[in-house]
């Protein structure tokens, strides 16, 4: 049985230009490759919006590294829609990605008691959003942020000093969060499931100078033992979640002022997980994913 992995133009190998992250893909395909084909699945990379005769012999897809998406969300929710009727698996499944492709769900956690980061909702921003922003939190830092978006991209910090000019608007719906300073101090915390279940934690820090924890924008990771109440908090997370049978999810996590974690984002799409922080990543992921194709044990 072959098994797709998702991709994009700039994530796919190939002539053409990549982006400067693509080498994750490379190391996601290599944990995975090896690791299926011992269960007799075969991993086909494919550009997402291939034509769905490419997708005919795929009993299964993976969202992988189709890091476009968010901007043609629409056609990608179709996309996975139109696979889905196919017959083929999709994992996670396009009612999860419905669900988790706005970072409005965060409101939702925060409702079903999950810690989260403090978080205005607005569906545009402007410099009197921003104004606003820094006096509600009481900060003299915030970060705006795409409410559909991904690895970063599109999002703002402006301090008290450093507002935008007057006629700035984010230009899509939006949302702003304190910065928190723990991002620089000791950075963001992973924490990875595979099939509801722990598999392996990862500390990314941010370069000098910048505060985005992605490695295209300079970042690094390493591997991070959670302590048991940490741990206990992604948990309580992932119990917030209105589904309860993911392949896999990233729970990515921010210290607050007073100590205790907080969510900053629940990655259920396409999130990069960190196989060289996972060294059995690979064999357990195609484990859960042979049990739900129901492939006999090889």
């Amino acid at each position: 049985m072959k098994v797709g992995f998702l991709a994009c133009p700039g994530t796919l190998p190939g002539p053409g230009p990549r982006r400067g992250d693509a080498f994750e893909h490379d190391l996601e395909v290599a944990a995975l490759r090896p690791a299926l084909a011992t269960r007799g699945l075969e991993l086909v990379e494919i550009d997402w919006r291939a034509p769905l005769d490419e997708f005919a012999d795929l009993g299964s897809v993976l969202l992988g590294t189709a890091w476009d998406y968010q901007d043609c969300a629409a056609e990608f929710l179709a996309r996975l829609d139109a696979l889905a009727a196919r017959g083929i698996r999709v994992c996670n499944p396009p009612e999860v990605v419905r669900w988790n492709i706005d970072k409005g769900y965060l409101a939702e956690l925060a409702g079903r008691g999950a810690a989260t980061v403090p978080t205005l909702w607005h569906e545009d921003a402007g410099r009197a959003e921003i104004e606003a922003a820094l006096a509600h939190f009481g900060a003299d830092r915030v970060v705006v942020k795409r409410r559909v978006g991904a690895g970063g991209e599109g999002q703002h910090s402006f301090t008290c000093d450093t507002l935008p000019e007057a006629d700035w608007r984010m230009g899509r719906p939006a949302m702003i969060q304190p910065f928190l300073p723990a991002i620089i101090e000791e950075g963001e915390f992973t924490f990875v499931f595979i099939d509801g279940r722990f598999s392996h934690g990862v500390n990314k820090r941010a370069a000098m100078g910048e505060y985005r924890i992605q490695s295209i924008f300079g970042g690094h990771e390493a591997g991070y033992d959670p302590a048991p109440a940490d741990l206990a908090t992604a948990e309580a997370v992932m119990a917030a979640l209105p589904f309860t049978d993911l392949l896999y999810a990233r729970i990515d996590m921010v210290r607050l002022p007073g100590g205790e974690l907080a969510v900053m984002e629940a990655e259920l799409i396409e999130p990069y997980l960190y196989p060289e922080q996972g060294p059995d990543f690979g064999d357990r992921l195609a484990e859960a994913l042979a049990r739900r194709l129901a492939v006999p044990a090889v």
